[in-house]
């Protein structure tokens, strides 16, 4: 779901954003426990996740560091894109190394994150086939030192 219809959604209300809170906390937290503080019955609580993933509104995921997956070079590229910048949006996140994407205002157009097995790997990602998308002008790669903080926890408004 693209960001533009999901602002077009009604506003969450306060039970969806508990819920949405406590899953941030620990996204293994169980459904009983969610339903005690948000005053609903698990069963309610399943069916208000559910909502929320099929929606798109959320995703509950493993957070994992990719050196201990075997994926030795991480890198942020910044892209600037000749022409609409959609199409090499949608171009590029069909990557399967690639694995965030936003358009932004200001140097580069894309903000693209890379996760490869080697720098050989990460080569080949940029040089064969991110430059090679139709409307990619140029890149500038940012490899990743340490991770220093990764947070998925800033609530809701």
């Amino acid at each position: 779901m693209t960001r533009k219809r999901a602002r077009e959604r009604a506003p969450l209300d306060d039970v969806a954003k508990a819920i949405i809170e406590q899953l941030q906390q620990d996204g293994r937290r169980s459904y009983a426990a969610i339903g005690k503080v948000v005053g609903l019955s698990e069963a309610a609580v399943r069916q208000r996740v559910q909502r929320l993933t099929d929606s798109g509104v959320m995703q509950v995921v493993a957070v994992t560091d990719p050196l201990e997956l075997g994926f030795a070079r991480q890198a942020m590229v910044g892209v600037r894109v000749e022409g609409p910048i959609e199409p090499v949006a949608e171009a590029v996140s069909g990557l399967p190394e690639v694995d965030y994407v936003v358009v932004t205002a200001g140097s580069y157009d894309l903000l693209v994150e890379v996760v490869a097995e080697s720098d050989e790997h990460l080569l080949e990602i940029i040089s064969g086939r991110l430059r090679a998308i139709e409307g990619v002008l140029a890149t500038e790669t940012f490899m990743y030192l340490r991770l220093h903080k990764q947070t998925y926890s800033w609530g809701v408004r």
